[in-house]
């Protein structure tokens, strides 16, 4: 029986997970129809433009994702105090942008007179919305509906368009996180329909290359600020450089399917994460068969058993992280 989402997210062992949807339908979510030959490709634009959307409302960070063409994955960072710090208008102005919310909080927005009850009742609502706003449940399910009311409006049906519940994983780690985050980005080259990092469509590895072009980071992710950075808790704790180079190597086996043609282990990264080249290329490339439910270094894994004594966790992703 499946585990309540409450009892899979512990932001006291991890902020970060990573969530899959696949689509049900034979037509795929974005891909092309083979027997009608009807393209759906301009849905990935509907996906990712939801994704930056909502990630200026929540309280939750996109690390990475990749739209393919029956299924979508993302790795998100949940920053639950930046959501305890939102004043009441700033949750409201979040809200609204997504739901009309009630007569009341719109009242209290617009600054109009209202009686004490109506005020009380306002930021009753206001305190629900902001847990809504740093919760992953409530994340994929704004991101996932709006896109089956298109998609079945277009495909002129009704019915289910996504499979029930979202998968997650918790990524307990460095190592952990930066495997899912390469596994994430590598999906259009592992499926054959991108021949790079930087030309793979509707990624976050495509914007990150984009922008550090430039010199910059996307405003969108959540950015890479060093290792030497430690003290600092806004994002990943590596440089980009060092993270784009190992991603572009790794990419390269997937694409020439000859494992260990290029020593990984010369990765700054890797020797960081003490993590083997043959051990990264297995995760890496394989990410989803190889780890379940659970997903970090040995350490790491004992500690969430010891917090979470209901918890599962699989123990061939302990032996690849290692």
């Amino acid at each position: 029986m499946p585990r309540a989402r409450s009892q899979q997210v512990s932001l006291s062992d991890t902020p970060y997970y990573h969530c899959i949807s696949r689509c049900v339908r034979r037509a795929f979510l974005c891909g092309e129809d083979s027997v009608t030959g009807k393209s759906f490709e301009h849905r990935r634009g509907w996906i990712e433009a939801r994704i930056l959307f909502l990630a200026q409302l929540f309280s939750i960070d996109i690390c990475a994702y990749a739209v393919m063409s029956n299924h979508l994955h993302i790795v998100l960072h949940l920053d639950e105090k930046q959501a305890k710090n939102w004043s009441t208008h700033e949750v409201l102005r979040r809200w609204h942008a997504l739901h009309k919310g009630t007569l009341f909080t719109q009242q209290y927005v617009r600054g109009d007179t209202m009686p004490d009850y109506a005020i009380e009742l306002a930021e009753r609502s206001a305190e629900a919305y902001r847990e809504r706003l740093s919760d992953i449940s409530w994340f994929m399910r704004e991101l996932n509906e709006p896109i089956a009311r298109q998609s079945n409006v277009e495909d002129g049906c009704t019915g289910r368009f996504w499979e029930g519940r979202f998968k997650s994983q918790a990524l307990l780690d460095e190592a952990s996180v930066l495997a899912c985050m390469a596994y994430v980005d590598l999906n259009p080259i592992r499926a054959n329909i991108a021949a790079t990092p930087e030309t793979s469509e509707f990624t976050s590895i495509k914007k990150r290359v984009k922008a550090a072009r430039e010199g910059t980071q996307p405003n969108a992710l959540y950015p890479f600020i060093g290792n030497e950075h430690k003290e600092k808790n806004e994002g990943v704790l590596f440089k980009l450089t060092g993270y784009l180079e190992l991603v572009d190597m790794t990419g390269r086996i997937v694409r020439q399917d000859k494992q260990g043609s290029i020593d990984l282990s010369l990765s700054p990264i890797l020797q960081r994460l003490g993590i083997s080249s043959d051990n990264w290329l297995t995760i890496a490339i394989k990410f989803e068969q190889n780890t379940h439910g659970i997903v970090g270094q040995e350490n790491s894994i004992t500690r969430y058993k010891n917090a979470q004594p209901r918890s599962r966790p699989n123990k061939r992703c302990c032996r690849l992280l290692a």
